[in-house]
């Protein structure tokens, strides 16, 4: 029950943090957008943590240690706290669009946009559920396994495959063209992180060189 209260303290928090965010942008409560894209985050984590909190309480944990506190590599440290950044900027200046009127996006690519978010969402969640060590910082623990099938046969970094997706659609989930100057950075961060993730990978988990030279692609299918 306690990883159940920490989880619910910690989703209350994160979804506070997004209603300023995103409402304060706009000024205003009077955004479906805003209220559609904080619903379909909220359901594309909570179930599945929910889940986790009955099947594998341990995964729920790993997931939840997230942030530069959590993260024991100096360099791993800047990367997420800059990340961190690069996301709040980006829902920021998505609503910040909305309330000057600086984009014009269609009702049908915004709904496209929040397809997108959830479905990012999912797929990091699915990856957590598939692999209990997915945790949101990077550490080998010990007794950790080499997952390689599911969507480990895909990418060797599937939950940030679901990263890329989600940033993708959050400024057309919250109706701004001018919050994709974001993914550029999001994008170079992940480059970043997964290059240092997988040096500490190669040399710590067992099978992880062999995985490598098997599954050719990091990040995106046929691209990198």
């Amino acid at each position: 029950m306690k990883i159940v209260a920490q989880a619910t303290a910690t989703s209350l928090i994160g979804f506070a943090v997004f209603g300023v965010l995103v409402f304060g942008s706009a000024g205003t409560f009077d955004y479906w957008r805003g209220w559609a894209f904080i619903a379909v985050f909220a359901l594309a984590t909570l179930i599945p943590s929910g889940y986790l909190a009955r099947r594998n309480p341990e995964a729920l944990r790993r997931r939840m240690q997230a942030g530069p506190r959590a993260e024991t590599r100096p360099v791993q440290k800047l990367i997420i706290a800059i990340a961190f950044i690069s996301m709040a900027a980006m829902i920021a200046v998505s609503a910040l669009a909305f309330r000057f009127g600086w984009s014009s996006v269609p009702a049908v690519v915004s709904v496209a946009g929040l397809v997108l978010v959830g479905g990012g969402l999912t797929i990091a969640m699915l990856v957590t559920i598939q692999n209990g060590y997915a945790a949101a910082n990077v550490t080998v623990e010990p007794g950790q396994q080499l997952s390689s099938t599911g969507w480990y046969g895909v990418v060797r970094h599937p939950m940030y495959l679901g990263n890329v997706v989600l940033m993708i659609g959050v400024p057309p989930a919250l109706g701004s063209w001018w919050g994709l100057v974001f993914v550029p950075v999001g994008l170079a961060i992940l480059v970043l992180r997964v290059r240092d993730e997988e040096a500490l990978l190669a040399d710590d988990l067992a099978g992880y060189p062999e995985y490598m030279q098997k599954v050719r692609y990091r990040l995106v299918p046929h691209v990198w």
